[in-house]
């Protein structure tokens, strides 16, 4: 790509995802480094596979424990962390279900695009394509879109999809802008037709910024659109709640109330003085609970922070730390139900194995997020206590820290929280 430094050095994870030449200077290189022998390579994630293809999930957990995943083979991994397939199914059937799938996938698309021609064409729009009552827009409001609608729309269900078409375009023109990826605009609407899909299938969450966030990781790590998309589908099964607003409440709010707690318990004099601030709610961290830190931390460290955490000295991947091996047939038979097979245990990530052994079965997705804010607000501590006179303050302060995060110690610092929680929970 014009304009793009490739830097394949194994140090020198960035070169994975390139950084546009004239955004060098404003974006925070990584502070991950691969550790050779430790972080699980392409060669031992196939050595993880039998002759079949049942994949030994127990081993290939010890390994991202190690060093975490290389970005050559992260999307691949990142399919069975969510759920997409089942580690015991073989080679054959991960085929037949990957064409199914992508299937699936391209006839949504093709009901879409009979909505919406632009969508598969290579473009996207980012102005209004209808007008809230659903009659057509003049052409003058929908300049350079080549595409117009030229009747009333009167069914409600794809008016409101129409409606925030240009929202999600507008948002994906935001998204990881500095990276070389991104300058091609066929990228840009794999990542607007994704997104497009989705929101027409689920209209009851419908599209919510930030999604483009979570979704465009799924973009670059896997070529083939439909797989971005079913990875992307996975990830929001368990962020979805992250995205839910109602006129009473926020999909957070659950994680928001548990923070309260963690800092309460743990910090309690800055917790007293958020509270003074009127800031007891921590509406503040919204953004980093709903988008996983995409925005607080470089690229590359937000997929870490993603994968990795690091406890007791061994790195543990977030997604595998709460890797339940009944995923996969809970998301495609849910009818049967989830029972827990004490012999799976191994099988668990470790955050998840100490729900299952204390028989707690309660929803505890994204909990690990809720003590990785909990260390970001521990960070600055000393400057809340000092600085901040007003909830303005708070939010400036903290904005402050955008890019500049080191991940891996956020990471280590949100596990020592986590323990001393527990200790003084138990001791109330």
């Amino acid at each position: 790509m014009i304009g793009c430094r490739f830097m394949w050095k194994s140090e020198d994870l960035q070169g994975f995802f390139p950084v546009r030449s004239e955004c060098q200077s404003d974006v925070p290189r990584t502070r991950f480094k691969s550790r050779v022998g430790k972080t699980l390579s392409r060669r031992r994630w196939h050595a993880a596979f039998t002759k079949d293809g049942h994949l030994d999930m127990e081993r290939v957990l010890r390994r991202i424990q190690r060093g975490g995943i290389h970005p050559s083979i992260k999307g691949e991994v990142w399919e069975f962390l969510l759920g997409g397939y089942d580690p015991d199914s073989t080679f054959d059937e991960r085929t037949k279900l990957r064409n199914h799938r992508r299937e699936q996938y391209y006839a949504w698309k093709e009901e879409c695009q009979k909505m919406v021609p632009l969508i598969g064409s290579g473009k996207f729009v980012t102005m209004a394509i209808v007008a809230e009552d659903g009659q057509p827009l003049e052409e003058s409001s929908a300049d350079n879109q080549e595409w117009l609608v030229k009747t009333a729309v009167t069914d409600k269900r794809v008016l409101q999809w129409m409606l925030v078409l240009s929202q999600i375009g507008l948002d994906v023109i935001r998204t990881d802008r500095y990276l070389c990826f991104y300058e091609s605009e066929s990228n840009q609407a794999r990542l607007w037709d994704v997104l497009a899909i989705y929101t027409w299938l689920n209209p009851d969450i419908g599209y919510v910024q930030g999604m483009n966030d979570i979704c465009s990781p799924m973009i670059i790590l896997l070529e083939d659109e439909a797989d971005a998309f079913w990875c992307f589908e996975r990830a929001m099964r368990r962020l979805r709640e992250n995205f839910r607003t109602t006129a009473t409440s926020m999909g957070v709010q659950t994680q928001l109330g548990m923070l309260s707690q963690v800092i309460k318990t743990v910090d309690p004099r800055l917790h007293q003085h958020l509270e003074d601030l009127d800031g007891g709610e921590y509406l503040f961290a919204i953004r980093m609970l709903m988008v996983l830190f995409r925005r607080e931390f470089s690229f590359l460290d937000a997929l870490y922070l993603w994968e990795v955490t690091r406890p007791h000295g061994h790195f543990v991947m977030m997604w595998a730390m709460e890797y339940n091996p009944n995923n996969f047939s809970s998301y495609e038979k849910p009818e049967n139900g989830t029972k827990q097979d004490p012999r799976l245990l191994k099988q668990y990530g470790k955050f998840e194995r100490k729900y299952i052994k204390s028989g707690q079965n309660e929803q505890h997705h994204n909990t690990l997020a809720v003590f990785v804010v909990a260390s970001v607000l521990e960070t600055k501590n000393k400057r809340l206590l000092k600085e901040a006179k007003g909830l303005d303050d708070v939010v400036q302060i903290l904005g402050g820290i955008a890019g500049n995060l080191d991940a891996r110690k956020a990471c280590k610092e949100a596990l020592k929280i986590h323990e001393k929680f527990l200790r003084k929970a138990n001791k109330q």
